[in-house]
């Protein structure tokens, strides 16, 4: 890893003073190992009223550049509401793949847990880096990549023994070719970029030949429902082929959120134009022991239509 990632510290590459020389992975912990959880503080110095409220919803074109500035400034605003919100459900050390609460450990998707020992292993879009603290407690040398500082301080909060912390844009990743055998991502990162191919790619890059990339998004088909998780979330509302961004933006017209809309036909044709092999796609049901809501993720709507896709692709 670049000089400057130590511990206590997040190791930060703006993607603007990316190159792709070679980089290493760190092989030591990043972050102070707490003994004791400190509670979620909201930043000092942000204003009582947030801006983001008066944002208004809108389906327009959103650039790279554009949509990668909203979901850093998006992430680093709502990561401690996003974290009190979910952080019980999503765990400090479990893997979860999605709403439906479908677990690493049970799914094997990135292979047996007994062969994580010595792997080096990216997760792409970390948050507070809860995969990648499972994944570390399996022997991976896990490191956790996200664009929020806020939601990587949540992963030093809770505790990053084990894990390296990188402060970097998924499409501009800061590691050497064929630095690790397998990478990750639950929702993080490919929902949000106007151009994913970039993205795999980048993956593609950075994995050895036999690895593996697992990653979930939302499953295409809600993109015709409302975001809703009752019944009036249901019905049809839109086309399933409109692939305009959903963006909410200020009175400016400036984007501060950006998700954007692939087709599953798109997703496959993305990860074969990266040059990754599709080796499944998983679907999770919801199951019976998770009565969560969580946005428009229910059990109303999970016994009926799906609400995540999982795809498992490999490097040849």
């Amino acid at each position: 890893m670049r000089e400057g990632a130590h511990p206590g510290r997040i190791a930060a590459f703006p993607a603007q003073n990316l190159s792709h020389e070679a980089t290493g992975v760190a092989r030591a912990p990043i972050g102070p190992h707490p003994t004791t959880r400190e509670r979620i503080i909201q930043e000092s110095g942000i204003e009582e009223h947030d801006p983001y409220d008066d944002a208004v919803a809108t389906r327009r074109e959103s650039d790279v550049a554009e949509s990668s500035r909203a979901s850093r400034g998006w992430w680093d605003r709502h990561a401690d509401e996003y974290q009190n919100d979910h952080g019980a459900f999503l765990g400090d050390d479990r893997f979860v793949w999605g709403p439906e609460g479908l677990d690493e450990a049970e799914a094997g998707l990135l292979g047996p847990a007994s062969a994580l020992k010595g792997q080096d292993v990216l997760e792409i879009g970390a948050g507070a880096a809860q995969c990648a603290r499972w994944l570390a407690a399996q022997g991976a040398r896990a490191v956790a990549l996200d664009l929020s500082h806020r939601q990587l301080q949540h992963a030093l909060r809770i505790g990053s023994e084990g894990v390296a912390l990188v402060e970097a844009d998924a499409g501009a990743l800061p590691f050497a070719d064929a630095s690790f055998d397998l990478a990750c991502s639950a929702y993080g990162a490919l929902p949000f970029v106007a151009d994913p191919v970039l993205v795999l790619r980048e993956v593609r890059r950075v994995l050895r030949p036999g690895g593996r990339f697992v990653f979930s998004v939302t499953h295409p088909i809600r993109w015709a429902f409302p975001d809703e998780p009752g019944p009036e979330g249901l019905s049809v509302s839109a086309s399933y082929f409109d692939r305009t961004p959903y963006v909410e933006q200020d009175d400016q017209g400036r984007a501060v959120y950006v998700e954007h809309h692939r087709t599953v036909g798109d997703r496959v044709r993305d990860v074969v134009a990266a040059g990754l092999r599709l080796v499944d796609l998983v679907e999770p049901e919801w199951p019976d022991w998770n009565g969560q809501e969580w946005g428009g993720w229910s059990p109303l709507r999970g016994s009926l239509i799906p609400g995540t896709a999982i795809f498992v692709c490999a490097r040849d």
